[in-house]
């Protein structure tokens, strides 16, 4: 079984902060050579990664982002599409903005990201790792529309794991519950009272430790698994990574 990273070549997606930012510290620390891409916040350059602006909203700037990734890499083994973003979203309060908000960030980007992955990796195989979420499984009463984006990324990521298995390309998605800038952010739409009411909430439902898990120590070690040739057998499965929250399967 091989779990080496060793000069494996990675695109990571959104990777200046949150999950793609533990995504980058994780496979640069286990061999792999990392592109990453930002868009409005600033990278840490001082990350063993090379950095590439793109709005992945916007398909040609993502083909050009994948071009310029498999320039500099020399090819391309795994794209790890941790951009996305999460927004209130009360069914009754919901207006068109936030629908295409929370389409483009979160849907049409893992389409975009995926499909310029795939055209390189057609030819050798790969690796493409999406990120999809428990509130697609279970639904959201506070932010409906990242709940349905994130369940269109779960059947996307199906569909196209069963079209091109034939090219050696797998497509799995991770649904992770750990601490990052957007569940903090989450918190700051809270009251005080609301905040506590959610902290006890979490210690009911999540059986491992009652909190959010940490991305680069819980997350990082799943990441690296599915980046490397070990993972090569698995496609099209939706796993959690969140303490035991949903207990899919």
């Amino acid at each position: 079984m091989d779990l080496s990273l060793e000069n494996r070549r990675v695109l990571i997606t959104g990777a200046a902060t949150g999950i793609g930012a533990a995504a980058v510290q994780v496979l640069a620390a286990s061999g792999a050579r990392v592109v990453g891409t930002f868009h409005n916040t600033e990278p840490d350059t001082e990350s063993a990664a090379t950095w590439i602006r793109c709005d992945v909203t916007d398909q040609s700037s993502v083909q050009q982002a994948v071009a310029k990734a498999v320039a500099a890499l020399g090819g391309l083994d795994v794209l790890i599409h941790a951009a996305g973003s999460w927004q209130l979203g009360a069914p009754g309060h919901i207006d068109a903005e936030n629908i295409r908000t929370m389409i483009d960030v979160n849907f049409s980007s893992t389409v975009f990201a995926n499909q310029a992955a795939y055209e390189v990796m057609k030819e050798s195989g790969g690796q493409i790792i999406n990120f999809g979420s428990s509130e697609g499984v279970s639904g959201s009463a506070v932010s409906a529309t990242y709940a349905a984006a994130k369940a269109a990324v779960h059947s996307w990521t199906r569909s196209v794991a069963k079209m091109w298995g034939a090219d050696g390309v797998t497509v799995n998605a991770l649904a992770p519950a750990v601490q990052t800038p957007g569940a903090d952010r989450r918190l700051g739409t809270m009251s005080p009272e609301a905040i506590k009411q959610y902290e006890q909430q979490l210690k009911m439902v999540i059986p491992l430790g009652g909190k959010l898990g940490n991305p680069v120590s819980d997350l990082g070690p799943v990441l690296a698994f599915l980046s490397s040739d070990a993972a090569k057998f698995i496609t099209g499965q939706l796993l959690a990574v969140d303490g035991g929250l949903m207990m899919i399967g």
